[in-house]
């Protein structure tokens, strides 16, 4: 799975050679989206002072969300498949078994955040913004982690 987006072919225009610029679009792309979800949440919690509107333990969605994004990246995809030469603490196991946690933790954060949503603002009646937010934040550092992971190149000089 880690190679599905390898055979993907940039558009043609204007004579830019999109495949050398690969690593650096999926970059900032993912950058943008991981600064976007915790720009909604800020947002969310300057317009909603008061933790009736949005209480303050809804964040840890989005802190293990953004840990979970360290954990799914700080593996390489050489790792997972044991290409490297050097096995480390527990080798391939140890690195597929932090990846699966690194993944549990970032579903857990998203239905977590969908929890938030339907069970604390629209079952209640409450404004569904704080909510929105919340989920959104989680689905938006979600989608970072997946780019910033499956969308990179591992070559060393490109």
């Amino acid at each position: 799975m880690a190679g599905f987006l390898d055979n993907f072919r940039w558009p043609e225009c204007g004579g830019i050679d999109w495949s050398e610029k690969r690593n650096t679009v999926a970059s900032i792309v993912a950058g943008i989206l991981f600064f976007t979800g915790w720009w909604v949440i800020i947002d969310a919690a300057v317009c909603y002072k008061n933790t009736d509107d949005l209480n303050h333990a809804f964040y840890t969605c989005g802190v293990f969300s953004t840990l979970a994004f360290f954990m799914i990246n700080a593996v390489s995809n050489a790792h997972v498949h044991g290409d490297m030469y050097e096995e480390g603490c527990l080798g391939r196991i140890g690195t597929r078994i932090w990846l699966f946690i690194g993944f549990l933790i970032m579903f857990a954060s998203l239905i977590a955040s969908i929890w938030v949503l339907f069970g604390a603002y629209v079952a209640l009646g409450h404004p569904v913004y704080p909510g929105l937010s919340v989920f959104f934040q989680n689905l938006l550092i979600f989608f970072s982690s997946i780019i910033y992971k499956f969308g990179r190149t591992e070559d060393l000089w490109g």
